[in-house]
């Protein structure tokens, strides 16, 4: 199989319609054989009370990013990713401008894969570090009763 990365951007953005991640319009924009990157702006609508990036808007960028990532390591005929573990550090606060989270893949097991995502800034500052297990698991067949 040969790597297509506009091919692998395209359908991360396409599935992504109609979901949280175009909710905080986090847009695919980057991908290698061992890694994926999405953006996230940050306004009003992703912030805390304080008018500061919500951790859980982070979160939910890693999240997107590291699950979109361990599909591109599977068959999606054969096999579902499900995340079963996020954690999350919040090293530096960020009121507007674009977030982006590389995901990079740590371990790559049959059943598990392990990702390192790093959410930083426009000027390369480390805004989170996060680590994400997802578990693939065979794909379920829908019952027509």
């Amino acid at each position: 199989m040969t790597f297509d990365k506009e091919k692998i951007l395209k359908y991360c953005n396409q599935v992504s319609k109609n979901t949280l991640m175009q909710t905080l319009n986090i847009e695919y924009i980057d991908a290698g054989e061992d890694y994926l990157v999405a953006s996230m702006p940050v306004n009003p609508s992703v912030h805390q009370p304080m008018g500061l990036l919500h951790g859980g808007a982070s979160v939910a960028l890693a999240e997107s990013v590291g699950s979109a990532a361990s599909m591109l390591y599977v068959n999606s005929e054969l096999s579902e990713v499900r995340g079963i573990e996020i954690s999350a550090n919040h090293l530096k606060a960020k009121r507007e401008g674009i977030v982006t989270a590389t995901a990079r893949i740590i371990h790559k097991g049959k059943s598990i894969h392990l990702w390192e995502i790093r959410i930083t800034d426009e000027s390369g500052n480390l805004i989170s570090l996060c680590k994400l297990t997802n578990m693939v698991l065979p794909r379920r067949k829908l019952d027509n009763k």
